[in-house]
Order: structure tokens, then C-alpha cells, then sequence
């Protein structure tokens, strides 16, 4: 063989094996970003399932506060050994701690403290394999129940602290944590219905709650791939488009936010549980999104759940329904039983049954695609393009 055949004849291995490299990490299932294709979730190319759990807090007001790594890194050891593929966690319970806010409401930062925690957390979700969900504030934040409640419904009800909030809480989180692909979403605050509808939460109008809505979804999008939704609570009541109005619809959250097309919402995640049905007739796990009264135009999930289960049924029988129903996940309340919703025990015995019947859905694998092989340039084009 002459040395110019034999310097092809390597350089066609060589692109062969770079070929089937970017073959294989455009295929690269679980641990990849999670994204959206149509009203599913993908990992790489594969679909994934949400088969989640709600690990709120630990102490309540964590990180900045008294974060246990040793206690999440065990925790989140279990969750993964439970077939739990991602958690909801609260990054600010009520605002006590670890962001910097003034009297009048404008935010000016976060302590180096939460910082730090927050990068064992992330360390942590990557190390034990689950996805976090992300929760920035709550209804808590507004809540009379607690000492600064006046500076979080000072910085709300003025688009100049909201900006303030956007510019020096959301963004710098996400620019900080967007090349993890563990954090997988961002809930912008969790039951804000109550800051609406409740007294002892201020009872304040949506228009302000959908300024930081559609600014913040904003900024996220402009300096990531990271969803985002929102943790709704009554779900058809406020995400119906015939029923009521969709306080997060585009075209809400964009005309707030100077018709800005990254101001929205990429799925959406409300609560259900049983006394729930008294605002929709039925159970929702037994109803498809749209049935239930929500918008289909994007993926649906169960923020939260009771992890004991609906009335007359198991939770595991709750999660499987969901899932032949055309919801894209479901995450049980809690799984560190923080209240009188049920715990690891209880959710545990769902999300492993799922995860036995499903285990491609919850934990979707790397394949050798049997498509026509990709170009060398094409390869490089996919790693190039990942995020």
C-alpha cells in the first residue's frame, strides 16, 4: 500500500470514529439538557419522563442559611436509587436569607454563603444523577407570617425592583449553573395564586406577578437553554384559555415585557391535589391535560402531588395514568416528608414500580443509531451547538 493510500485509509478511520462520536453524544439520553420536543421532554433525542419528587427544603431557608451538603448528598443518593430522575427545590423559601433586599424592595444581590451552597448543591445533582427543578421564590416571600414580607411586596409592585431582582438574583443564577444540564428547569415562584387571592400574602393584582413573570422568563432565555415555567397551584383556574384567563399565556406575559417573544413559558406545572377537584369536576391523573382544562399547546406536568396518592387510588396506579393520560411527569409531595403529605417511603414505592415498567422513559440510555453515518463536519456541528 502506497504511504498516500495508507495517510486516506487512516484519515477514514479517524473521521469514521469522529462521525460516530457525534452520533453518540447527539444521542446522549440521560444527564443530557433536558429539552422539548412537540408536548414531550427529551434527553439527547430520547424521550424522558418526569418520574419526580419534591425535595422543597432540608432547614427551611437552606442555602445561605444552614445547608447540610452531607444530608443532600445522601438524600439524593436515595432518590436516585428510588428511580427518581429529578427534584423540585425551594433556592428561597421566603427571602429571610441569602438575597440582599432593601426596605423599599430593590435587590441588590446574594451572599457569598448562598452561593457556595448552591455549587455543592449542583455538584451534588450532577455526582448522584438528578435532574433539579429549580424554585426561585414562593407565595412565602409575600406572606405576613414573616419579618421582610413588606420588602418582597415592595420589590413586586415596582418594575423597577423587579428589574432589580431580574438583573442581580435570576441572572446571575442562571449564568452561574446554565452549562450544568442537571438544572433542567427554573419554577419562578411557587403558588403565586395565593399572593393573589390571599390577604395575609397581600392579595395583589396579576399584572405585577406577570411583569416578573414574562422579564424574568426573558432574561432566562437570552443567556440559556434552561426552561422555565411556573408553579401554579389551581391549574385550571388560572391556565385555562376557555375557561378563564391564562395568566401565563404569550400574550400576557409579552405585552408586559415590550413584546418580547422570550417571555414565556415553556411547560407548564400546576398542583393537584384532591380538594382540587372542587374547581375542575374529576381527578386529574385520570384526565388528559386538556380535558382537565389546560392549554395543550406544550408539555404538562404535576408540580406537586400528594405522595400519598388521590382518593381511591395508590400513587403508583396515579403516576401510570398520568403518564397513558399525556402528562409528561409528576413529582409527589415530598420526599423528605416536610408536612403530612407523605414521604420517600410513600413516593418511593411509585417511582420505583414506574421506573421497572419504564425504565427507557425514566432513565433513556445512549444508542449507536443505525441512520446513515454523519459527515465529520456535521459531527463537529452537534458538538459545537451542544449547550
Amino acid at each position: 500500500m502506497s504511504d498516500l493510500r495508507k495517510i486516506v485509509s487512516v484519515c477514514w478511520v479517524i473521521g469514521a470514529f469522529i462521525a460516530l462520536a457525534g452520533v453518540l453524544s447527539a444521542r446522549a439520553g440521560f444527564g443530557d439538557r433536558i429539552t422539548i420536543s412537540g408536548n414531550e421532554f427529551r434527553a439527547g433525542v430520547d424521550r424522558i419522563w418526569i418520574n419526580g419528587a419534591n425535595t422543597p427544603w432540608h432547614d427551611w431557608n437552606d442555602f445561605g442559611g444552614g445547608f447540610d451538603p452531607v444530608w443532600w448528598d445522601k438524600h439524593f443518593q436515595q432518590l436516585h436509587e428510588n428511580g427518581i430522575n429529578a427534584t423540585r427545590v425551594w433556592i428561597s423559601c421566603n427571602g429571610e436569607v441569602g438575597i440582599n433586599i432593601s426596605t423599599n424592595g430593590h435587590v441588590s444581590g446574594c451572599t457569598p454563603k448562598f452561593w457556595s451552597d448552591l455549587d455543592k448543591l449542583f455538584r451534588i445533582a450532577q455526582e448522584r444523577q438528578v435532574y433539579i427543578m429549580a424554585t426561585l421564590i414562593s407565595f412565602d416571600h409575600f406572606s405576613n407570617g414573616h419579618t421582610n414580607y413588606q420588602c418582597w411586596r415592595n420589590m413586586i409592585t415596582d418594575t423597577k425592583n423587579i428589574d432589580s431582582l431580574v438583573a442581580n438574583y435570576v441572572v446571575p443564577f442562571v449564568n452561574r449553573y446554565k452549562s450544568n444540564p442537571w438544572l433542567w428547569s427554573i419554577d419562578l415562584c411557587n403558588e403565586p395564586d395565593w399572593v393573589h387571592e390571599n390577604a395575609n400574602c397581600g392579595k395583589l393584582p396579576w399584572k405585577p406577578l406577570q411583569t416578573y413573570f414574562g422579564r424574568s422568563a426573558a432574561a432566562v432565555h437570552a443567556n440559556s437553554k434552561i426552561l422555565v415555567t411556573v408553579g401554579i397551584c389551581m391549574g385550571p383556574k388560572y391556565l385555562s384559555d376557555t375557561r378563564a384567563t391564562n395568566v401565563l399565556g404569550d400574550r400576557a406575559l409579552q405585552a408586559l415585557d415590550g413584546d418580547d417573544v422570550r417571555a414565556h413559558i415553556d411547560f407548564y406545572s400546576p398542583h393537584y391535589y384532591d380538594w382540587m377537584s372542587g374547581i375542575n369536576p374529576g381527578n386529574a391523573f385520570y384526565m388528559r391535560p386538556v380535558d382537565y382544562g389546560l392549554p395543550g399547546n406544550r408539555p404538562v406536568i404535576f408540580g406537586e402531588c400528594s405522595a400519598k396518592g388521590t382518593a381511591n387510588h395508590n400513587l403508583e396506579d396515579d403516576y401510570a395514568s398520568a403518564c397513558q393520560n399525556g402528562w409528561q411527569g409528576a413529582m409527589g409531595w415530598t420526599s423528605n416528608g416536610v408536612d403530612a403529605n407523605g414521604n420517600l417511603t410513600m413516593l418511593g414505592a411509585a417511582t420505583r414500580t414506574f421506573r421497572d415498567r419504564h425504565n427507557g422513559l425514566v432513565f433513556p440510555e445512549a444508542k449507536v443509531s443505525t441512520t446513515a453515518p454523519v459527515s465529520i463536519s456535521a459531527s463537529l456541528t452537534n458538538e459545537v451547538s451542544k449547550p
